[in-house]
C-alpha cells in the first residue's frame, strides 16, 4: 500500500539514488558527466529547497517523489521497477489536492514521461531550447488546469 508524506531530510540518501535509478531508465540521452552533475543538484539544492513529498511503501520504502515550488513541479520521480502502477499519479493527485492547477517543464528528449503528463491532461503551452542548466535539451512548457 502507498502513502504519501512529507520529505524528511533523512529521506535524501534513499531518494537521490531512487532519482538515479529513475533517470538511468528514462534519460538515456545524459552522460555520466551530466548524471553526475544533476545528481548534485538533487541532493543540494533541489530536495533541500523544495516542498517535496514521498510515495512510500511499507516493504520497500520511498517508491517516488514530487517535489513543488508553488503551484510548479519542479521534480517528479518514481522508482524504476515501480513504473505503471499508478505511483506518478497519486503523486500528481496529491500535488493537484494541495496547490490547484499545475505547471511543469518536462525534456522533449523524455517521451514516455511527456506522454505520462499528457495522459494525465496537461498541455503545451511552450517550448524552450535549453534547460534549466542551460544545456541544448529543449524543454517543453506544460499546464493543467482543474476542469
Amino acid at each position: 500500500m502507498i502513502t504519501i508524506r512529507a520529505h524528511t531530510a533523512t529521506d535524501n540518501p534513499p531518494l537521490v539514488a531512487l532519482w538515479e535509478r529513475s533517470v538511468r531508465t528514462t534519460h538515456h540521452f545524459l552522460s555520466e558527466m551530466e548524471i553526475d552533475a544533476l545528481r548534485t543538484l538533487v541532493a543540494r539544492h533541489y530536495l533541500p529547497a523544495l516542498d517535496v513529498w514521498v510515495a512510500d511503501e511499507a516493504q520497500h520504502g520511498p517508491r517516488g517523489f514530487i517535489g513543488l515550488s508553488d503551484n510548479h513541479v519542479e521534480i517528479l520521480f518514481i522508482e524504476a521497477a515501480a513504473r505503471g502502477r499508478g505511483i506518478g499519479r497519486r503523486l500528481l493527485d496529491y500535488a493537484v489536492a494541495l496547490r490547484g492547477d499545475l505547471t511543469l517543464d518536462v525534456n522533449e528528449h523524455n517521451p514516455q514521461a511527456l506522454g505520462f503528463y499528457q495522459h494525465y491532461g496537461f498541455v503545451q503551452t511552450g517550448r524552450s531550447e535549453v534547460d534549466a542548466q542551460g544545456n541544448s535539451f529543449p524543454l517543453l512548457h506544460m499546464q493543467w488546469h482543474k476542469r
